[in-house]
């Protein structure tokens, strides 16, 4: 008998890639993938092809949780941001690989985006109980009134994320939009979805409720049509959409008043972020209360 041990070559175990969906993992509800490549065109995974029915259900656990979230104290919601960023620094070293692989990008040049990501999710959960303070206030008028301004959330938001910066751009149009109170529908990016069906990974484990982000992914214009029209989203980020394709939704949009954030024409994910993100889904309740005699009832509008 041979002394020699025998070298047994181990087989990878690849990665199922699923919807993020209402706090679970759906596969897409018409069976259909895609293969997603690498810059090279290298086959990387299958995603999910995400139907009409899949961006239905993502509204539904969408508004589903938007009372519980918008209730919860910005000091709460910043403690679950931060939390993400934990979660998310602790699976950093898959993140690197992830968006080096989906952007073509070296090593160096991808831990710089994750770490940029992680450091954007700590600078939004900062904001959750200050941007109030910076927006909202009280009024000078003209009686015996105090007048009083506060921020409230807009509600459900569909977010189309940046097709080219898979992943610090996804993170910054996910974070303002619900460190300010509002839930999200993402559509990751059509081209590299793989960093954002993981994101929701790290979303599941961080205390995030179900249902206050739920990522699609898929053909961008087949998912965003729906959704632009749908009456029970109340606002639309196009980031991710091209001219046309922007066009096109803002118009769908428009048949309930939904709040569009139109596309820059050039979006620098790397530069330091404001607050315009925040404020963009932002609604303004206006408080007047009376003063001196005329008793202590107020109303609001």
């Amino acid at each position: 008998m041979s002394d020699k041990s025998e070298t047994i070559e181990r087989l990878s175990v690849f990665k199922t890639y699923k919807l993020y969906v209402g706090g679970k993992f759906p596969r897409s509800e018409s069976g259909r993938v895609y293969e997603v490549t690498d810059s090279k065109g290298k086959w990387l995974a299958n995603a999910p092809l995400s139907s009409r029915k899949d961006a239905r259900d993502a509204v539904v656990a969408a508004r589903k949780a938007f009372g519980g979230w918008s209730g919860a104290t910005a000091y709460n919601r910043g403690q679950i941001l931060y939390r993400i960023a934990e979660v998310l620094q602790g699976r950093r070293d898959q993140f690197v690989r992830e968006v080096a692989e989906a952007e073509g990008l070296s090593k160096a040049k991808a831990a710089a985006q994750v770490d940029a990501a992680i450091d954007r999710w700590v600078w939004y959960a900062g904001w959750t109980d200050k941007i109030a303070q910076v927006v909202g206030g009280g009024n000078p008028v003209a009686g015996p009134f105090f007048n009083l301004s506060s921020p409230e959330p807009t509600g459900v938001v569909t977010v189309l994320a940046p097709q080219e910066s898979s992943f610090l751009g996804l993170v910054s149009v996910i974070a303002p939009v619900i460190a300010t109170g509002n839930t999200a529908i993402v559509i990751a990016s059509e081209k590299s979805p793989l960093p954002a069906l993981s994101l929701g990974e790290v979303l599941a484990t961080s205390d995030l409720p179900g249902g206050v982000v739920n990522v699609l992914s898929g053909r961008t214009a087949e998912i965003a049509a729906p959704l632009a029209a749908h009456q029970d989203v109340n606002a639309i980020d196009l980031a991710g959409a091209d001219e046309a394709l922007a066009k096109e939704l803002e118009i769908a949009a428009a048949d309930n008043l939904k709040r569009v954030l139109r596309p820059q024409a050039v979006d620098n994910w790397s530069a330091a972020p404001g607050t315009e993100r925040m404020t963009a889904f932002l609604e303004t309740k206006t408080v007047w209360h009376p003063t001196g005699s005329l008793g202590a009832s107020g109303s609001s509008y």
